[in-house]
């Protein structure tokens, strides 16, 4: 196994448990207000510090590491659910009016840019979890849709497909039990990218404001939260901060190690 599997493995795991710990224990109540105790520094009965409200921040980490992975991950699965059949849609009648209607319907979305796309959609529906996670469940349609496409259109021309086509099986069917298993390393390497890039829009959203809305809290507003105080507390900005540049890198490092470990082309180089 490569270093970066290995360590974008290890990141991963690390914060995937951290999240799935806050749902049972945290070291104190996130929603406790001590205002007497604010802006503590790191150490003591609070190992990561308080904020301005006298809220634990390693508490409030962790139950914002758990919301960012699941608006990321419900978003993932959004995308995954809905972009790889219409991927497999698309390849399978090439060229015909079903294949460019859903390109067409893929390039109106990509005409937009991401974050516009998510702050025009929950500024118009407000601010919350679930808007967010449609804003960036609809971005990752296409793109897996794409993705899908451009892979699976080169097997369809591959002489085990014209095989199952002579043995008389239809194209939803060859689509299903011989194109998606042989696109799925592609899948698998593209949905640790996604999964990263949603928690990046998931922090930018709620640093705006119109993410997760209080009082859950959100890696993006904690950041938001310590504009005001970074110097008189500067640990407000890196607690948070630091967490989500370890899981993006994490994810991405443990998606550049998957597609080394499953694409046998580079396996071959590297050998």
């Amino acid at each position: 196994m490569s270093r970066p599997l290995i360590l974008g493995a290890c990141l991963s795991a690390g914060f995937v448990a951290m999240a799935l710990l806050s749902l049972v224990w945290t070291p104190h109540d996130h929603t406790l207000l001590d205002i007497p105790g604010k802006l503590q520094t790191p150490g003591g009965t609070h190992l990561l510090g308080t904020d301005h409200l006298g809220r634990d921040i390693l508490s409030m980490v962790m139950v914002g590491t758990r919301t960012s992975i699941a608006v990321a991950l419900v978003a993932l699965v959004i995308g995954l659910c809905l972009g790889v059949p219409l991927g497999l849609a698309a390849a399978a009648r090439k060229g015909s009016w079903l294949d460019e209607t859903i390109m067409r319907g893929n390039d109106i979305i990509f005409a937009f840019p991401l974050l516009v796309m998510a702050i025009l959609i929950t500024a118009v529906f407000g601010p919350s979890a679930v808007n967010a996670i449609i804003a960036f469940g609809l971005f990752n349609i296409p793109v897996f849709a794409r993705v899908t496409r451009g892979a699976a259109l080169p097997l369809w021309e591959r002489e085990f497909i014209l095989a199952a086509r002579v043995a008389g099986k239809h194209a939803q069917r060859i689509s299903v039990e011989h194109i998606l298993p042989n696109v799925m390393n592609l899948l698998i390497v593209q949905s640790t990218i996604q999964f990263a890039l949603g928690i990046q829009v998931e922090a930018a959203l709620s640093f705006v404001g119109l993410g997760v809305q209080p009082p859950t809290p959100s890696l993006g507003r904690m950041l938001a939260d310590a504009q005001t105080l970074v110097t008189l507390a500067p640990h407000l900005a890196v607690v948070p901060g630091v967490a989500i540049i370890l899981i993006v890198l994490g994810l991405n490092l443990l998606g550049d190690g998957l597609r080394d470990a499953l694409d046998p082309r580079l396996r071959r180089r590297l050998a």
